[in-house]
């Protein structure tokens, strides 16, 4: 009897470091960006925690911003986010609130996501986008060619880019020109040129969001997160002020993935899955050998 129950406690040992390593295979930090259907941002750059709430046995761009609603939306993904499987697979049918029948973009690395159901692993950039042109989906999806960085106050040069199409429909990167940026939601003196670059100062010291607008095209907003040392300390928000739109976890927990210079997504709508995974299982197992030792515990001292 001793050698069964040490044999039953080994396995509840070998099913509980089962558990510990499948909760840990089963995660990433993600950072995600969203644009709602006007325009603005309503996460930016933040860094998110996704596991596979589809059961699928991996992790996708439908988890990653399925985690970002349940963290940032009032009411979590159940009130902001939907998908459902149509005949092009799985399709997002609702983003940040907004249902429009399938007019939204999704990248990872700034590069085209051609599924909701493309991978994603730990250090990603995953930004989604609602068309504020669903009719003629004329946004075009536009990133600066850093993410984010730590700098010291005075100049810094950035690159504006879009993703868009030839003549032929092949896709290709251009510089955005005549964009101007804007620094917490403010726009500043500074616009792109013919190359995309601009170069503008930031001398108070802190974290800020840069991003950009373009008169005369619609292009999704950039994001840039600049951590700014050896300058000038902010002074006190006022009440105005500080309903501006500005950088929050992403102060201390910044990633910057490779941008790459492919072209917007393939999009379209998808009911999210209930959660499930092998982790389920094994813990279900450890209880499973746990309570069959303690009945045999219990007979073996009642034939006692």
């Amino acid at each position: 009897m001793k050698k069964i129950l040490s044999l039953m406690l080994a396995a509840v040992m070998v099913l509980s470091v089962s558990v510990l390593f499948v909760s840990a295979a089963e995660s990433a930090e993600v950072v995600v960006t969203i644009s709602d259907e006007a325009g603005e941002l309503a996460v930016a750059a933040e860094k998110v925690t996704v596991t596979d709430i589809d059961g699928d046995e991996k992790l996708t761009v439908n988890d990653a911003l399925y985690a970002a609603h349940e963290m940032f939306y009032e009411g979590g993904a159940a009130a902001g986010y939907a998908t459902e499987t149509t005949q092009w697979g799985l399709s997002m049918a609702k983003l940040w609130g907004t249902a429009n029948g399938g007019s939204y973009g999704y990248m990872i690395n700034n590069a085209a996501a051609w599924s909701m159901t493309d991978p994603v692993k730990d250090g990603d950039y995953v930004a989604a986008y609602v068309f504020t042109q669903p009719k003629t989906l004329a946004d075009k999806y536009s990133y600066f060619d850093k993410l984010a960085e730590d700098v010291t106050a005075g100049e810094i040069t950035l690159t504006l880019s879009k993703n868009d199409f030839d003549a032929s429909w092949n896709p290709i990167t251009v510089p955005v020109e005549g964009a101007t940026i804007t620094v917490d939601g403010k726009p500043i003196d500074a616009k792109t040129d013919a190359e995309g670059k601009v170069t503008f100062k930031l001398e108070t010291n802190g974290l800020h969001l840069v991003s950009a607008t373009a008169d005369d095209q619609v292009i999704t907003p950039p994001v840039f997160l600049a951590t700014v040392s050896g300058g000038v300390d902010p002074v006190a928000e006022t009440a105005s002020e500080s309903e501006t739109v500005a950088p929050t976890q992403a102060a201390t927990e910044k990633a910057t993935p490779d941008s790459k210079n492919t072209n917007t997504t393939p999009t379209g709508s998808n009911t999210n899955a209930v959660k499930t995974g092998s982790t389920v299982v094994y813990v279900m197992l450890a209880f499973l050998v746990m309570a069959t030792a303690a009945v045999v515990i219990a007979k073996k001292k009642h034939e006692n």
